[in-house]
């Protein structure tokens, strides 16, 4: 478990890193989308990784960590958008954005370390193509509860699908990095 801390936190730093830029480079205009035009961004990220796994070849060449990547950051930004709802305009400065990221990363690495505990950390022997369908199946979940009012009747909510959807792309990164390193 510790070896999966160590890597997990290597590819959150990443993924902060890449945050504090694009929020240097554009402020938070990312508080104005609405939780289903999040949703679209990560569908949209999701839906590039299967083509590119299916087709074998990609037209512009940003890599799958990259895709992964940006499957996480807009994952802890919907989590953020989730609490404190979106905005007509953009309104964190850079300090309060990033109290409120590291909230979320802490809160979805705690899940992790749960879950890994009782599963046993399957997701090692998974693949990553596999673990880009779990993905997207519980984008359509989201979209189905977002079709519901919010509303499940025995189903995790949104935001449990979220925090998985961003572990889901951890745990794709570090097997990535553990492939092209064998």
């Amino acid at each position: 478990m510790e070896r999966t801390i160590n890597q997990y936190n290597i590819i959150v730093d990443k993924a902060r890193t890449i945050f504090h830029n694009k929020m240097l480079d554009y402020g938070s205009t990312w508080r104005v989308l609405r939780p289903g035009s999040l949703l679209d961004q990560l569908f949209i990220k999701a839906k590039r990784i299967r083509s590119v796994q299916n087709a074998g070849e990609q037209m512009i060449k940003e890599s799958l960590d990259d895709e992964f990547l940006a499957i996480y950051n807009y994952s802890i930004m919907s989590l953020i958008q989730l609490y404190l709802e979106f905005t007509d305009e953009p309104d964190l400065e850079l300090n309060e954005a990033l109290l409120l990221y590291e909230k979320e990363v802490n809160l979805v690495r705690e899940l992790m370390k749960a879950k890994n505990h009782d599963y046993g950390e399957a997701w090692r022997e998974m693949q990553v193509s596999s673990i880009a369908d779990l993905i997207l199946v519980k984008l359509f979940r989201i979209r189905q509860i977002l079709d519901n009012s919010g509303k499940t009747i025995s189903s995790e909510g949104i935001d449990s699908n979220i925090k998985d959807i961003a572990n889901y792309a951890i745990f794709a990164l570090i097997l990535l990095t553990e492939n092209n390193n064998t």
